[in-house]
């Protein structure tokens, strides 16, 4: 055992943030592939994770876990002085924000370390299991529409009672990526009425089969909005314009908005005005899960809940943290399924391949090499 790589797992330092990049389950499965784990104190406490879960699954529980290590995983990226003691060269596995923390990408490069962004994974098959975004983006639908349900002041499903009807509530989701088809299918199980739209006219029969209904720009031909990855793209003046009349008009009759819309490396495209939330019923709620990048909705706020004529509008700048325990499982699982993947058992540590590895590889032999940050 004594050539067998370290991972290190380390206690996450961002504001809010309350989960973990491993788990005991993914601390055993690493051990097993020959490697050894070594855990921060306290690392999975905010998860509901105790040290002593993390050394009955194998792991070394210490206050400098990273003395030492070959791979370093983290959910939000580690600061570079968080890193000392770690071995030249290693990697930095975690979400690590390359636009918004260039910086700290050029710090890793300056240091040495092969710096791995989770989030620029590929869409393709066979990393569908590695793809943080997607695991961690199931929760926050699921838990935005819970949210929304809690400050409505009404029931979302028809109730027939002796003293009268309770009309179902009305719930627009606006963007059907990972996030958005979780909300419909919350909002459908909590019983409210659901209709949700998207630019890429694909996701159409995705909100059917959910049993939504479908609002989409019908006299604006061939825009597609499909990116490269499977993203969206952003749109021509044209339907641009075509689509906020219909959902001005569709808006104005709904009881709870999800918006879900983002762009990788750019600010979130505004889909909501003041003027289209003036509209809205009084009481009616609005999540809008793009708030920590700029935010879907005008006049949102991170973290707070803002009452604009009557609509109370909110947002969590990490909404996948306030599941700490199920985002940290799959988050930590995403990680195990990337480098289990690659891992080489005559080398005895992972070797990526030229696919992937380029997607998420940043910084390599003290440069950036990452092409969408040289650009």
């Amino acid at each position: 055992m004594a050539g067998a790589i370290k991972i290190a797992v380390l206690r996450e330092r961002a504001t809010g943030e309350s989960r973990v990049s491993a788990s005991p389950e993914t601390v055993k499965k690493f051990i097993a592939l020959g490697a050894t784990v070594a855990v921060e104190s306290g690392a999975g406490i905010t998860a509901s994770i105790s040290d002593d879960d993390y050394r009955a699954a194998g792991a070394e529980v210490a206050d400098n876990a990273v003395q030492g290590a070959d791979i370093v995983l983290g959910v939000q990226g580690p600061e570079p002085e968080q890193l000392a003691g770690a071995k030249p060269g290693a990697w930095i596995v975690a979400g690590l924000d390359p636009f918004g923390k260039r910086a700290r990408v050029d710090a890793y490069a300056a240091a040495g370390y092969e710096a791995l962004a989770m989030e620029f994974m590929p869409r393709i098959t066979r990393a569908q299991s590695m793809d943080i975004l997607s695991s961690q983006s199931n929760l926050a639908g699921y838990k935005a529409v819970l949210v929304a349900a809690n400050l409505y002041g009404r029931a979302f499903p028809m109730m027939m009672t002796a003293a009268g009807t309770v009309s179902a509530a009305k719930c627009f989701v606006m963007g059907v990526g990972v996030a958005g088809l979780q909300a419909i299918a919350t909002a459908r199980r909590l019983g409210a009425q659901v209709s949700a739209t998207d630019v890429r006219s694909a996701t159409k029969e995705q909100i059917q089969s959910l049993g939504a209904k479908p609002i989409f720009v019908e006299s604006v031909a061939g825009i597609e909005g499909e990116g490269a990855g499977g993203y969206a793209t952003e749109m021509s003046e044209e339907y641009q314009k075509a689509q906020a009349e219909l959902v001005s008009a569709h808006i104005a009759k709904q009881d709870i908005v999800i918006t879900t819309a983002l762009i990788p490396g750019r600010a979130a495209p505004r889909l909501i005005s003041d003027a289209q939330i003036a509209t809205m019923k009084p009481g009616s709620v609005i999540f809008d899960l793009a708030v920590a990048q700029g935010g879907n909705v005008e006049g949102s706020v991170p973290d707070q809940v803002v009452e604009k004529h009557g609509v109370k509008i909110v947002g969590y700048s990490n909404t996948p943290a306030h599941l700490p325990a199920d985002a940290s499982a799959l988050f930590a699982r995403n990680l195990y399924n990337f480098l289990s993947a690659f891992w080489d058992k005559e080398q005895g540590k992972p070797v990526l391949d030229e696919e992937i590895g380029n997607a998420i590889r940043l910084t390599q032999g003290g440069k950036v090499v990452n092409e969408r940050l040289l650009g």
